[in-house]
């Protein structure tokens, strides 16, 4: 997993669907394969920077130094990140590209492509 210097990053932020039927775990298999098969296609192309998935549990927080904590995210939310895939592109269209090869977006699932600023060293 290396970075091109003349390429950008890329965060594909993968929603779940709170709502409605979730898979069958034969169902789940068969996606999980699929999501193998993407990654290991933008792996094998040198696209990959990292990812991982989340976990449904977690805080919000808010205000001067985070002084509100709530549990998140919430529960009625229709749609919820479940991970993330930070990659290397030409350009958003090209990131977009590699986006709607996403298997998840078979079953329900929304990929939110976000260019990814980079920190300037001081």
């Amino acid at each position: 997993m290396t970075e091109s210097s003349d390429k950008s990053q890329f965060l594909l932020l993968l929603h779940q669907p709170n709502t409605g039927v979730g898979p069958t775990p034969e169902e789940l298999k068969q996606i999980m394969a699929r999501f193998k098969i993407w990654m290991d296609g933008l792996t094998a192309k040198g696209l990959v920077l990292g990812t991982n998935g989340l976990d449904v549990g977690g805080k919000i927080l808010r205000g001067p130094r985070g002084a509100s904590i709530t549990d998140g995210p919430f529960a009625e939310s229709k749609e919820i990140v479940g991970g993330y895939v930070l990659i290397t592109a030409d350009n958003l269209d090209h990131a977009v590209e590699c986006a709607r090869d996403c298997p998840g977006l078979d079953y329900r699932m929304a990929v939110e492509v976000r260019p990814v600023i980079k920190r300037r060293e001081p």
